[in-house]
């Protein structure tokens, strides 16, 4: 399946677990506090960055996104707007998500994606795409995951990625995830396009070293975008630019409901 051919036809839900859920075609002028609102990501940008744009734009402290992606990943990132909003987070935190993204084969890196330098390099041209969609079809269903060092997981009071700076590793007890799809959409020598669609918790870079460590040649993430959280499309979200070029109105008392 190629990404022209997912379908993205069905409208957008204009709410969930009632909250009103705003995207580009509602107008930013029309975002107030209790409600959520669909962001396109850039990359480089650090999740919270959104949110410090989306607080100097709309004059409101009480912001929260649901599920962070890292700054190398692009897409949609789901903002609650305000405390009533924030508190009903853990509501959208919760819904399965889709990504598309490139791995590339025989290499590999200490982070899993191409955030940190090459540490091993190793022919991969004897991988078939048979190969690849045999072993992707091997992660669909409930798995245990290790999640990667470089996250923000926290271990008897540590985050794992500040170890992982000071070049320590420890143990990470696995944890249960769902891959419901996990599909081959194209390659280009050692670069696979793919599609998955996974539960809450997935490190999508923790597949991709995991596909290529199975087909013994080591694997990194280049690139990660999602596309949807639960019934929402990035499709639907606004950009950042479209944020940030929206004129300043001042006092945003008027957008409380």
């Amino acid at each position: 399946m190629s990404l022209d051919e997912i379908d993205k036809t069905e409208a957008m839900p204009e709410g969930f677990g009632g909250i009103p859920v705003l995207g580009r075609d509602d107008g930013f002028e029309n975002v107030r506090e209790g409600v959520a609102l669909l962001v396109d990501k850039p990359k480089e940008w650090a999740s919270f960055k959104v949110v410090k744009l989306l607080r100097t734009n709309l004059h409101i402290k009480k912001i929260g996104h649901a599920g962070t992606l890292d700054p190398m990943a692009t897409g949609l990132l789901i903002c609650c707007i305000g405390r009533s909003a924030t508190r009903r987070v853990d509501g959208f935190v919760g819904l399965d998500k889709e990504y598309v993204g490139v791995m590339r084969f025989g290499e590999t890196t200490a982070s899993y994606d191409a955030e940190s330098p090459i540490l091993e390099k190793v022919p991969s041209d004897h991988i078939t795409n048979y190969d690849i969609q045999e072993r992707f079809g091997h992660f669909c269903g409930d798995i245990d995951q290790i999640p990667p060092m470089y996250s923000a997981i926290s271990i008897g009071g540590r985050r794992l990625y500040e170890m992982a700076r000071k070049g320590q590793t420890i143990d990470r007890p696995p944890r249960q995830v769902r891959i419901e799809t996990f599909d081959m959409l194209g390659r280009d020598g050692p670069d696979v396009n793919f599609r998955v669609v996974c539960s809450k918790g997935t490190y999508i870079r923790s597949l991709a070293h995991d596909v290529g460590r199975q087909l013994g040649v080591g694997a990194h993430l280049i690139a990660l975008r999602r596309t949807r959280i639960g019934p929402f499309n990035v499709d639907d979200a606004f950009s950042t630019d479209s944020i940030a070029e929206t004129p300043d109105i001042g006092d945003a008392t008027h957008r409380t409901q």
